[in-house]
């Protein structure tokens, strides 16, 4: 599971093997093994260096499921905190539409506006 999104990410990012494993500073042999599932539990630390040059979060190799998953990094350096992402997946699992969310966040900031003036 783990390999098959590190080598999805890789080949979406034009990314050889060999290039991945220098600009991460891992092993060419074991990031090999990880994506064909020979090695499935690489540590965290490999995947910290994995995930910086992908530019993911770790736990998209861990909890990812769908490819819009927002533990993928956009424009963002920060990794969104794991509070917020279960914050998100329970609105989610309760049904919530992001068109909620957004109505929700636009209130929020005309109320902090009103608050200012």
């Amino acid at each position: 599971m783990i390999g098959k999104r590190v080598k999805q990410l890789r080949l979406e990012r034009g990314i050889s093997l060999s290039e991945l494993a220098e600009c991460a500073g891992v092993a060419k042999s074991y990031l090999s093994k990880i994506e064909r599932d020979i090695q499935t539990n690489p540590s965290i630390h490999f995947l910290e260096k994995i995930a910086r040059v992908l530019r993911v979060n770790v736990e998209y190799f861990l909890f990812s499921e769908r490819r819009d998953n927002p533990l993928r990094l956009s424009e963002e350096k920060e990794p969104l905190p794991s509070d917020w992402i279960q914050l998100i997946r329970g609105a989610i699992r309760s049904g919530v539409s992001k068109s909620s969310v957004e109505a929700f966040i636009e209130f929020q900031k005309q109320e902090m506006r009103k608050q200012k003036t």
